[in-house]
């Protein structure tokens, strides 16, 4: 099993910015937790980060991935480009978000996303990656 862990606009920042929303680990020691959790399992993982919603795109196009795990950050409460990249693919997109969002400012409570996606899983910080690559593997 192959996933892609795709994250989104601003998650290159991790660790640095709102610190008591994602707390103080880079996207790099987030991932290494991520690779080892799959490797442990058998799973092999590709991560990919971009600020551009059409690079996200083309990674979802483009994947040979069994699975993607998507935390796209902001694009996910306006992105029609990234929900219609992943709508035109058959490869099953797991939502995730570190925060709930359903807790934080209103305009985070839409996903304009999650409903072309297996599921959703949010609120659980790093674990919300975890959580989801499981999905895949049980």
């Amino acid at each position: 099993m192959k996933l892609l862990i795709l994250n989104g606009v601003n998650l290159n920042r991790t660790g640095m910015r709102e610190k008591s929303v994602y707390g103080t680990e880079t996207l790099e020691d987030i991932n290494r937790e991520i690779a080892a959790f799959c490797a442990a399992r058998g799973a092999e993982c590709e991560f990919f980060q971009s600020n551009l919603e059409g690079d996200l795109c083309t990674k979802i196009q483009e994947t040979d991935a069994d699975g993607i795990i998507l935390n796209a950050g902001a694009f996910t409460h306006y992105s029609y480009a990234i929900r219609d990249a992943i709508a035109s693919v058959d490869t099953p997109v797991v939502e995730v978000h570190m925060s709930n969002v359903h807790a934080r400012e209103e305009f985070r409570h839409q996903s304009v996303i999650s409903e072309v996606c297996k599921g959703t899983i949010l609120g659980f910080g790093k674990k919300s990656y975890i959580l989801a690559a499981e999905s895949f593997l049980l």
